[in-house]
C-alpha cells in the first residue's frame, strides 16, 4: 500500500493515523467490553467479601507502594477523601490492610496490606494476570507493545506520570 501519491510504503501503524469514526466507535466499544471482561474475575472474588472495585483498586496499589500514605493513594485513585476513607475503614476492620501514624509527620497515615490483604491481593491479581497473560501470549509481542503505548496515550499526563512513577518502582 503507498504513501498517498508518494510511492512510498507506510511505516507500520502510519496508516492508523487515518481512522473513520466507525472504527473509532470499535475500538471504543472494545475497550468497554474488555473492561467488563477484565473486572469480572475479581468482581466474583469481591462479591464474597461485599467489596467493590474501589476495594480492589485500593488493594492493589497498596500493594504495589507498600508505606504509601492515604494522600498519595487519593492522587492515585482520583476519588474523594469520603470516598477512600470508607473503603480504608472496611478494609482495616476486616483485617486486610494496616494504617500506621508516620513517623516524621505524625499526622500522615501509612497504608500497608497485611498477611490476609497480601492473600487477597494475590487472589485477584492472579485472576487478571492469567487473562491478560493469555491475550498478550494470543496477541504476539509488537501487539502487546502497541496495546501499552495506546493505553500510555489515553492517559492523562497527570495519571501517565503516576503510570511512569509505578512502572519505574516495579
Amino acid at each position: 500500500m503507498s504513501d498517498r501519491g508518494t510511492g512510498q510504503t507506510p511505516k507500520s501503524g502510519e496508516g492508523l493515523l487515518f481512522l473513520t469514526d466507525d472504527q473509532l466507535r470499535r475500538g471504543i466499544e472494545a475497550m468497554f467490553f474488555a473492561y467488563r471482561g477484565f473486572t469480572a474475575d475479581p468482581d466474583r472474588i469481591l462479591q464474597q467479601y461485599s467489596y467493590g472495585r474501589a476495594h480492589h483498586r485500593a488493594i492493589h496499589f497498596i500493594k504495589r507502594s507498600p508505606g504509601n500514605t492515604v494522600n498519595n493513594l487519593l492522587d492515585i485513585l482520583g476519588v474523594t477523601k469520603q470516598s477512600l476513607n470508607r473503603v480504608l475503614r472496611s478494609l482495616i476492620v476486616d483485617g486486610l490492610v494496616e494504617s500506621r501514624v508516620g513517623k516524621q509527620d505524625r499526622r500522615e497515615r501509612h497504608l500497608y496490606l497485611t498477611d490476609a490483604g497480601q492473600e487477597l491481593e494475590k487472589e485477584l491479581s492472579e485472576a487478571q494476570r492469567s487473562r491478560m497473560r493469555a491475550a498478550y501470549r494470543d496477541a504476539g509481542p509488537e501487539a502487546v507493545a502497541g496495546f501499552r503505548q495506546v493505553l500510555e496515550q489515553i492517559m492523562d499526563p497527570e495519571m501517565r506520570r503516576h503510570f511512569q512513577t509505578i512502572k519505574e518502582g516495579a
